[in-house]
């Protein structure tokens, strides 16, 4: 059986964390599905087809890597797509706690769904895609904390 594990999120915007994440993922399962998780009240700061457009081009290399969109709960789309796996990064012990709940609850609604916490590198702990809106929003620079292919383009598109 394939091993299929989606690593959900907003990615507003993706970073190089997230990057690090399903890279280091896709060594371990068959398929990656980048899942970007559709919240209709929340407020993006970067539109969806941006977001899905920026991350294909960031996976474009990575073969077993793909990208979808998604609305509801994480663990009914596992289930539409044939994903037994959810891959969360883990920063801090903060992170941690807030991921052990939500996988222990997605377990009991679906048994059979497993949720794997990787950890970050340690040189990547203190990004997020929160603190990386916020350098956009002040016009700093994030040149160090997204992908370098998608850079130019998240810059342009507050311009």
């Amino acid at each position: 059986m394939k091993k299929i594990a989606i690593f959900p999120g907003s990615f507003d915007p993706i970073t190089i964390g997230h990057v690090d994440v399903v890279k280091r993922a896709a060594k371990v399962f068959d398929e990656i599905v980048v899942a970007i998780g559709v919240n209709t009240q929340k407020k993006y700061l970067f539109d969806l087809e941006e977001r899905t457009n920026w991350i294909k081009k960031v996976f474009a290399n990575e073969t077993n890597v793909r990208v979808e969109t998604y609305q509801g709960l994480t663990v009914n789309f596992c289930k539409e797509i044939g994903a037994n796996y959810i891959i969360r990064g883990i920063r801090s012990s903060a992170d941690f706690e807030y991921e052990k709940t939500i996988a222990q609850l997605n377990q009991m609604m679906h048994a059979e769904v497993e949720t794997f916490l990787i950890l970050s590198s340690p040189e990547l702990s203190a990004i997020s895609s929160t603190i990386v809106r916020e350098i956009i929003i002040g016009k700093g620079d994030v040149s160090k904390f997204i992908p370098h292919e998608i850079c130019e383009a998240v810059i342009k598109s507050l311009h």
